[in-house]
């Protein structure tokens, strides 16, 4: 599947390939040197680790870079009225009789931990190009829930959401 970026994602994933690449990856190829250094192999941890960081700092190098080779950029832009990408919006849940606040994000920088919604979850989904006021049937398997679109902020992409790991 191809992931949806937007412009500033493409911007940040390549600058964090450029960091990985000019300064990550040095430190990790001198920290194995130095690791090698102090003797017998198939007992230094020091050695172990450094390796597995190098290993780890490549692996995610490869999957960045395949990330952007396959990406589908999207835009930012929606209607004043309604929910687009990287809007702060407030819903109402009629099950619980709560209202609660959400920031519809690329997948790459969702976490719902910090109320960042993918546009790739049921909720992002459901949600997406909606206008202020509708009434939202959000599918869950065989069931589902309704919310209710009550405010919409344009709060746009501040450039404070990490990339998720894989």
């Amino acid at each position: 599947m191809r992931e949806q970026l937007t412009k500033k994602d493409v911007e940040r994933i390549e600058k964090e390939i450029e960091h990985r690449k000019l300064v990550v990856r040095k430190e990790a190829i001198e920290a194995v040197k130095e690791a090698r250094a102090h003797g017998d192999l198939s007992e230094n941890f020091e050695y172990h680790a450094a390796k597995k960081d190098k290993n780890k700092n490549e692996s995610r190098i490869r999957y960045l870079e395949r990330m952007l080779k396959t990406a589908e950029i999207i835009s930012e832009e929606s209607a004043a009225d309604e929910v687009g990408l990287n809007n702060t919006v407030t819903l109402y849940f009629e099950e619980d009789d709560e209202c609660e606040k959400f920031r519809l994000v690329t997948s790459i920088r969702g976490n719902s931990l910090k109320n960042l919604i993918s546009i790739e979850s049921p909720l992002g989904k459901a949600i997406y190009g909606k206008k202020l006021g509708e009434r939202v049937m959000v599918p869950m398997g065989n069931d589902g829930y309704y919310v209710e679109i009550r405010e919409i902020e344009k709060t746009g992409d501040d450039g404070s959401d990490t990339i998720r790991s894989y």
